[in-house]
């Protein structure tokens, strides 16, 4: 995905633009531009960060009350200068920024080339660029009405802004795929692709539907389809403090949203959650609740950490409510012709409510007659408004692009609804039912327990930050959990990772192991915790070097492992919340420890919003 961010109002453009495309960077950091109108266009581009582009503008005077800035994550064509955003179009008319694929770019460009069209970039953005106005020219029509046509004949998925400099007052965007929203301001209008560079300036915003087309001028703006339908705006009001996206004083932001946790974990649960009496509602879920309990079939979809939240969602809805479960990577269920029943409920997750794959997947389920649910982090997000019903995790903005507080979210929902089920099914008892209720009660205490042996963690991640593999273990509800562990040091350090069901490991990962193989095994006091003692004995009898995560007071493996970490006593369903804080601290120090920039890891952005 990229980062697209506009304005036009009463200030000047420039500074509104670049603190946008900081804010946005998560989003994609390869190359960046900006384009500012004050009578003539001012582009300028590169390849490298937001940093990089600043220090290319210098000193320059970036005049003008309108602009348009992009931020991007590599699709078509290599991440250069030529490639970055904004494009232009051939005869300068037109000025676009993109976020999305166009999927038949490569029709619609020999079409053009036919026409006499030449580009300079190996981009599907500037084929749409030159679509626009081809359209605009031939047609001699308005600028919005080129755009408009144009939408209707490309395939795929967009979010854009748009100038047209025969119209340097009018602002133009549109999305089909791609999150867009708009912040209404006094006299002034801001485009985004969310809300984080938009909060600062006002909190009223307008999330676009696909097919919605926004016409912004200073003082006015028109909202219609793109086949000319108008459309009454639905201004919101965001609920979002600036606090909690600034870092507040930690090195990363991914570090303050592993310290977060205690408070993103209590506000998921916070009026959800009653001691007094004690009990358990979710309210987004009342009206479907009938549905649920009385499922067939619960199917989960969700991409990367999503995926692993649902794995452990399947767990615990399998033990406590007694319900099948099967959990999907939505990028398959799309595309494998899946059976689907009326009687199944599907669950999609998603940090960011925008995964292309997992929206896709909620489109067949949809069609196939299912109930779909949607847990989810962001307010207004595509996912929200595609499903049924569903839950919000409240864990607030998550800018690091590995996921850590989105996940404990994701699972504090899933157990929730895991508990709620168990007792409306008759799974459960009174009292075991309160019990787990009064353990949710104590999880963020015991995370906040955890993050004080930060310390611990940070020395053992010196011993192994040169290391080149690492080999994750668990069992039961802790496999996903090592899934978790290994994805974040993959996706930070680039160090080679595999989690793996510790019964598995005779099966083939054994092979791997060595004195220079470190081995991060979950071996917390649970139904499993002798078949752990085993496969720890199998690890070091090979001269495996063991790093445990444990029960506090464990002596056992203390005496076999070579590292150990201690995390409080929990319920077996509840443990996952706890074990997967020490890894990602882990993940995140040795990353740290080996140079990589652990906010903005290489490759990767924050939400997958194209295929």
């Amino acid at each position: 995905m990229c980062g697209i961010i506009g304005y036009i109002g009463f200030r000047e453009a420039y500074p509104v633009i670049l603190n946008g495309l900081k804010r946005l960077e998560y989003r994609g950091y390869d190359s960046a531009g900006i384009c500012v109108v004050d009578g003539e266009p001012f582009t300028i581009k590169c390849k490298g960060k937001v940093s990089d582009l600043e220090n290319l503008i210098g000193k320059n005077s970036v005049a003008g009350k309108v602009g348009i800035g992009h931020t991007r994550w590599a699709t078509h064509g290599e991440p250069n200068d030529i490639n970055a955003h904004p494009h232009e179009s051939m005869n300068g008319k037109f000025i676009l920024i993109h976020n999305g694929i166009i999927e038949n770019y490569s029709i619609l460009k020999s079409k053009l080339e036919k026409r006499g069209y030449t580009f300079k970039s190996e981009t599907d953005t500037e084929v749409l660029v030159n679509l626009i106005e081809y359209i605009y020219l031939k047609g001699n029509v308005t600028p919005e009405i080129a755009i408009r046509l144009a939408l209707t004949k490309v395939v795929g998925a967009y979010g854009i802004a748009v100038i047209c400099c025969d119209e340097p007052e009018t602002l133009i965007a549109a999305r089909k795929g791609s999150p867009l929203v708009v912040g209404v301001g006094e006299g002034e209008y801001f485009v985004a692709s969310d809300a984080t560079p938009i909060v600062e300036y006002t909190n009223s915003v307008i999330f676009l539907n696909d097919g919605d087309v926004a016409i912004l001028q200073r003082d006015q703006m028109v909202l219609k389809t793109i086949f000319n339908e108008s459309l009454e705006p639905n201004i919101q009001t965001l609920d979002l403090d600036i606090e909690a996206i600034e870092k507040n004083g930690f090195e990363h932001f991914m570090l303050k949203e592993i310290y977060e946790q205690p408070r993103s974990i209590h506000d998921t649960f916070r009026g959800r959650i009653s001691l007094d009496p004690i009990d358990i509602h979710l309210g987004g879920l009342y009206n479907v609740m009938p549905n649920l309990v009385n499922a067939k079939r619960i199917l989960m979809i969700g991409c990367g950490t999503s995926w692993h939240a649902a794995l452990v969602g399947e767990y615990v809805i399998e033990d406590l409510a007694r319900i099948p479960v099967e959990v999907e990577y939505a990028s398959e269920f799309r595309y494998r012709n899946p059976i689907i029943s009326k009687d199944d409920v599907v669950i999609a997750i998603s940090q960011s409510g925008e995964t292309a794959d997992t929206l896709a997947a909620i489109k067949l389920a949809k069609e196939a007659g299912a109930l779909v649910l949607g847990i989810c982090n962001v307010v207004g997000s595509s996912i929200p408004r595609e499903t049924h019903a569903g839950v919000y995790t409240h864990a607030g903005p998550e800018i690091g692009v590995a996921s850590t507080k989105a996940f404990t979210a994701q699972v504090t929902v899933l157990i929730m609804m895991a508990i709620l089920l168990g007792r409306k099914r008759g799974t459960l008892t009174e009292e075991h039912y309160q019990t787990l209720i009064q353990e949710m009660e104590k999880v963020p205490e015991k995370i906040e327990q955890i993050l004080n042996s930060d310390s611990i963690v940070k020395s053992i991640s010196e011993r192994f930050k040169t290391t080149n593999n690492f080999l994750y273990l668990g069992r039961g509800y802790y496999f996903p959990v090592a899934l978790e562990g290994a994805l974040k040091l993959k996706e930070i350090s680039y160090i080679h990772a595999e989690g793996y069901p510790a019964a598995e490991m005779k099966h083939g990962p054994i092979a791997l192991i060595d004195d220079t193989m470190p081995v991060v095994v979950i071996a917390t006091k649970d139904n499993s915790y002798e078949k752990i003692v085993s496969n720890i004995q199998e690890v070091k009898a090979r001269k495996g070097v063991i790093i445990a995560i444990v029960t506090e007071g464990d002596t056992v493996i203390r005496e076999m492992a070579d590292y150990v970490i201690e995390i409080p006593e929990a319920v077996e369903a509840i443990g996952a919340l706890l074990a997967v804080i020490p890894l990602q601290l882990l993940a995140y120090h040795i990353a740290l420890l080996r140079g990589c920039n652990v906010d903005q890891p290489r490759n990767l952005a924050k939400s997958v919003t194209v295929e």
